[in-house]
């Protein structure tokens, strides 16, 4: 067992801090607690959605929540350490956050997810009658990964591949495990994952390519994730 590496996922600002800031957008963190192979933790996609949180807080004027860092991960219920919630429990919490917030005097909630499982948070963007965004969407990743050069497509590097393994590399290095360089497994074909769970198509858990990752590649993504932020600001109002 190696040296296990912490993270502190929680923001540090008082209420003074927060009540000069007089944010009227708030950002939370959402993640998964799921098994990311051998070469990632568990607690990976909560560790990403947190780093984008505190790169978007930097940039611009919005309140950083702590993170939810148990989502909807079923699918990957076969491997040791994970674990997960309802759907109606993260839409509950989430719409819970967004009440609160809106009594405190935040009105706009961001959901920064970061767990491609957790369905549910579109469903509460869309129900919303109070503003609210999903972010990034499917344009904001693709944009990313095009500013950074990867080399994997979004569908083939679905799980702790090159993407991922990248913005470790780069905020988190002391959280990559050594094997990724030969962690690689592609299975583009996964049409039954909802139904059968990921293992029958990854026995490691991995589908991408880690090999590929750089921790520049990771500080790119970041980088324009922090840009096309922009839009969904402009979308709330």
């Amino acid at each position: 067992m190696g040296t296990v590496a912490r993270v502190n996922l929680f923001p540090t600002a008082t209420t003074a801090d927060e009540s000069a800031r007089g944010a009227e957008v708030a950002v939370l963190p959402v993640g998964s607690f799921e098994q990311h192979g051998a070469h990632l933790p568990l607690a990976t996609d909560a560790v990403i959605a947190t780093t984008i949180a505190d790169a978007l807080a930097a940039a611009y004027p919005v309140l950083r929540l702590p993170p939810i860092t148990i989502g909807c991960s079923h699918e990957h219920a076969e491997w040791a350490g994970t674990v997960s919630i309802s759907a109606a429990t993260l839409y509950a919490v989430v719409n819970d956050v967004a009440a609160s917030l809106r009594r405190s005097g935040v009105p706009k909630l961001v959901l920064v997810n970061a767990h491609g499982g957790n369905y549910v948070l579109s469903n509460v963007v869309q129900e919303s009658t109070s503003p609210m965004a999903l972010f990034p969407g499917v344009e904001g990743w693709q944009a990313a990964h095009d500013a950074a050069g990867l080399e994997t497509s979004l569908d083939s590097d679905m799980h702790a591949g090159e993407l991922e393994t990248s913005l470790l590399l780069h905020a988190h290095p002391s959280l990559v495990r050594p094997g990724f360089t030969e962690a690689d497994h592609l299975a583009d074909d996964r049409r039954h994952l909802l139904t059968v769970g990921l293992r029958p198509y990854a026995e490691s858990g991995v589908v991408g390519r880690p090999s590929l990752a750089t921790a520049e590649k990771g500080r790119l993504v970041l980088a324009s994730l922090v840009e096309s932020f922009g839009d969904t600001l402009a979308a709330l109002g």
